[in-house]
């Protein structure tokens, strides 16, 4: 019989609370010592603490620490061609109440990150930012946020209840391509469905987990109503404007021996939302600018093996796939999809190196600008994009990802302002930009 803290540990991982990836490898771990180890072998830089956190873990209570740095520039194309360095902090805690001998089922959250310093992310000319990485807890300058705190409770084998504030990003699971850009792609585009970006990263919510197998890792349904605003830095009890609902199915596949996970999903918004088209000459004379109520995503992912080496330690190489419609408002990603390969462990002695491969292409909605005197103007196309990494684990707690990105933006022409001040587009085209990077990692 499954025990709790297999149960809820694997449900809520899956569920989309990052956090609780940390508690997976702390309760599952092979090892009963998972911080063991010496300086070339441990998983960790600061190892177990002479004792004290791996008796935490065994006690339920886990702490992790990893800070992500990124060197990135612009080689070619796109708006600026200047290199920038960023970087984002993160601890994370997770409390089981079994193991520290409370009541079963019973799991608390608790993620603080921060970030500082610049990205490149506005000045390829894309819709879709190359490096996710620098987006959390809030995008541009020296940031520090809690966008996770909540608690989950298991009922019975089959279902939980979850409560509390939730770092969004962690849904659209895929074992290949998915993530903050730390260890995988750093484009969101490869990282998750840009559609879903209408999703606040940090809301407050509830949900409900359903687990059909009693096994998280065959089978997952989870149904969550969160707020439609919600930033990390703030509490978000003051900031209720509209409801967002999202409902979610995971089920894992074993076609022809080979494993992988097939996953589908939706979300729907009745927030009041800016809208994408505006006309100038009304905003000027009303000082308000046009709304639209609702909006919807639909999606779909996959990740699947072609070739498996160890299906526990999840080696080979494998194809993914992200598929992807909405109303194109307020985001205008309208339909989207991204296919790539991914491959792990393929060299001798080389177990924990990584690499990926990923092409993305977003149909865009064209916002259109009505200008009192120029007339109607369009400033967006399709953005797509071509990633290629490889993340070089030089010992399990530092790695280091040489990455070089290939965008299509999605803006054709700057957008600038004429001598009265209205919006006017910059006759220049925005070209096809090279974007060539450097990530490093390391596991505290």
């Amino acid at each position: 019989m499954m025990k709790w803290p297999t149960i809820a540990v694997g449900a809520l991982a899956l569920l989309g609370v990052s956090m609780f990836a940390t508690a997976v490898r702390a309760t599952e771990a092979a090892s009963p010592e998972p911080y063991s180890g010496d300086v070339l072998t441990r998983s960790t830089l600061t190892g177990d603490w002479g004792g004290v956190r791996n008796d935490c873990s065994a006690k339920g209570v886990t702490f992790d620490a990893t800070v992500t740095e990124v060197e990135q520039g612009v080689v070619s194309g796109g708006k600026n061609g200047s290199w920038e360095y960023g970087g984002r902090g993160d601890l994370t805690t997770v409390v089981d109440t079994q193991k520290l001998g409370l009541w079963p089922g019973g799991f608390l959250s608790v993620e603080l990150e921060g970030n500082w310093a610049d990205s490149v992310n506005n000045k390829t000319g894309a819709l879709s930012p190359v490096n996710t990485n620098a987006l959390f807890p809030l995008p541009g300058g020296d940031n520090v946020g809690l966008p996770t705190l909540n608690f989950a409770q298991f009922v019975s084998p089959y279902a939980g209840l979850v409560a509390g504030k939730f770092d969004t990003l962690s849904g659209d699971a895929n074992a290949f391509a998915h993530g903050k850009g730390d260890t995988q792609f750093l484009n969101v585009s490869l990282n998750v469905d840009p559609a879903l970006l209408v999703v606040p990263y940090s809301p407050l919510g509830a949900g409900v987990i359903a687990l059909p197998t009693k096994d998280p890792h065959q089978a997952l349904v989870t149904f969550l109503v969160v707020s439609a605003n919600g930033k990390a830095s703030t509490a978000g009890f003051d900031d209720f404007h509209g409801a967002l609902l999202n409902a979610e199915g995971r089920v894992r596949t074993d076609f022809l021996g080979l494993g992988g996970h097939q996953l589908v999903g939706g979300v729907y918004s009745n927030k009041k939302y800016t809208s994408l088209d505006q006309r100038i000459s009304s905003v000027i004379a009303d000082q308000a600018l046009a709304t639209k109520r609702d909006t919807w995503v639909v999606y779909y992912n996959f990740d699947q093996f072609i070739y498996e080496t160890d299906k526990t330690a999840e080696k080979g190489v494998g194809v993914f796939g992200r598929f992807g419609a909405s109303e194109g408002q307020p985001v205008p990603v309208q339909y989207f999809y991204s296919l790539g390969i991914h491959g792990k462990g393929l060299i001798p002695t080389r177990d924990l190196d990584q690499f990926g491969i990923g092409y993305f292409y977003s149909s865009v909605r064209n916002p259109t600008l009505e200008l009192p005197i120029r007339g109607t103007q369009s400033f967006l196309r399709d953005d797509w994009g071509v990633e290629v990494y490889y993340n070089i684990a030089v010992t399990p707690w530092l790695l280091v990802t040489p990455d070089v990105q290939v965008i299509g933006p999605a803006q054709k022409h700057p957008l600038g302002h004429d001598s009265q001040g209205l919006p006017v587009l910059e006759p220049e085209n925005i070209g096809t930009a090279t974007v060539l990077g450097l990530r490093w990692q390391v596991l505290f």
